[in-house]
């Protein structure tokens, strides 16, 4: 028996591609629409609807159709309450639990539409039905006895707005490629940092790898710390072990940062620098007396830079700060980007950028900086989609954002 439903699609579902996406859904899971009105807006301010009458083969088909849509952000005409359902023990959801994606949804509460809070992508929703607020929540933060969205009815995901009045954006695209002008992409960057912190429109955060000490990045991204153009830093052990490394033994991996040469006993530089900050107490002591006198670490500790540095099973030590239970580590990272975070730079780290990808909204502006396409791309297909890419050296990359916001913040002075 044929089933039929009506959806609405309504915002910016042109340019964002939202509208094609939805119609493409349709098609390849057997089924027809039949468009019943659309109003396209003629400005870039004005938003478009659109509304469409699904035709599937039976109710299954419909219910996988629904599922799929509603979470690229159609709106069910019908409207109805979320469906909830109680968790019986701690890290567990019901089976049918709505699973979340990065972008803004509300849920519709006893009449009401309520906005989710805290949105990130791989997430339940949970629901207090006193005070009628909802919250995304992952897995491991589930308790017994918590009200969890069940199903896509009651649901409302709203498209992403395309990035029209970001410069760099309109600029980048949303492709990866080695052919972009480099520089002018980073002046574009540049500008747009300039802008957020000129109008107070947010905060910034850097996730860093460790060849940004490697490539003898980390004088230009202390620079910017000092220029005031990094809010966050997240980053794992190494990085902040190889950036100690660097201010005592002036060598990364038993390299020297100054001629490139490997270091006779280098090799165990990063364990006597842990050794070294172990035996203070903590990085932000050995920076506070003097033996850990310049890099990032310092720098971050000296202006009061908020950081996260995430532990993992490759670490050596680790040091002090770095937070070894990784649910914990993603959990303070999102304490942070909660706190108004609307600029990610991730650079030169595939594991930690796809990690924070998985934690961002989809409406913080994301640029992924790495000297390899592929790691730009593995983070857009797992569902970062507003990442846009820079394929550069890493150097290069800092040194010249450092000096394009320093030289812009003088002629503005």
């Amino acid at each position: 028996m044929t089933s039929i439903y009506v959806i609405e699609v309504e915002g910016h579902i042109i340019d964002s591609l939202t509208l094609p996406k939805i119609m493409d859904t349709i098609l390849d899971m057997g089924a027809s629409y039949n468009i019943e009105d659309i109003k396209i807006g003629n400005k870039k301010e004005e938003s478009s609807y659109a509304r469409l009458c699904i035709s599937a083969e039976d109710d299954e088909i419909m219910s996988k159709i629904l599922e799929k849509v509603t979470k690229q952000g159609a709106t069910l005409l019908k409207e109805e309450n979320v469906t909830l359902g109680e968790s019986v023990k701690d890290q567990t959801m019901p089976d049918a639990f709505y699973s979340t994606t990065n972008l803004k949804t509300d849920i519709l509460l006893d009449g009401e539409w309520i906005a989710v809070g805290d949105t990130a992508m791989d997430c339940g929703i949970v629901v207090n039905t006193e005070n009628k607020t909802a919250k995304c929540l992952k897995l491991s933060q589930i308790k017994k006895g918590d009200k969890i969205v069940l199903g896509y009815m009651g649901v409302r995901v709203h498209p992403l707005k395309k990035h029209e009045d970001k410069q760099v954006f309109s600029f980048m695209g949303s492709e990866v490629s080695s052919e972009k002008p480099k520089s002018l992409v980073i002046k574009k960057i540049a500008k747009r940092m300039i802008e957020m912190k000129k109008n107070n429109e947010g905060k910034i955060l850097f996730v860093l790898g460790p060849a940004v000490v490697h490539t003898k990045s980390r004088e230009a991204f202390s620079k910017l710390i000092e220029l005031g153009y990094v809010d966050y830093m997240f980053a794992g052990n190494a990085l902040a072990t190889h950036d100690i490394e660097a201010a005592l033994y002036g060598t990364s991996l038993g390299v020297s940062l100054e001629d490139g040469t490997p270091i006779t006993g280098g090799h165990s530089h990063h364990l006597r620098a842990i050794n070294k900050v172990n035996q203070c107490g903590s990085i932000r002591n050995a920076v506070e007396s003097g033996i850990v006198s310049n890099g990032i670490m310092h720098t971050c500790i000296k202006n009061n830079v908020d950081f996260v540095l995430a532990g993992s099973i490759r670490d050596d030590g680790p040091l002090p700060e770095v937070i070894r239970n990784s649910v914990e580590a993603q959990c303070e990272m999102k304490k942070r980007i909660n706190k108004d975070v609307q600029m990610t730079i991730m650079v030169a780290s595939m594991l930690h950028s796809i990690a924070v990808g998985n934690l961002l909204p989809a409406y913080v502006e994301t640029i992924c900086v790495d000297i390899n396409p592929a790691v730009v791309t593995k983070l857009a297909d797992r569902g970062s989609f507003q990442t846009i890419g820079l394929v550069t050296d890493i150097e290069a990359f800092m040194r010249d954002l450092a000096e394009c916001i320093s030289e812009e913040t003088k002629n503005n002075a």
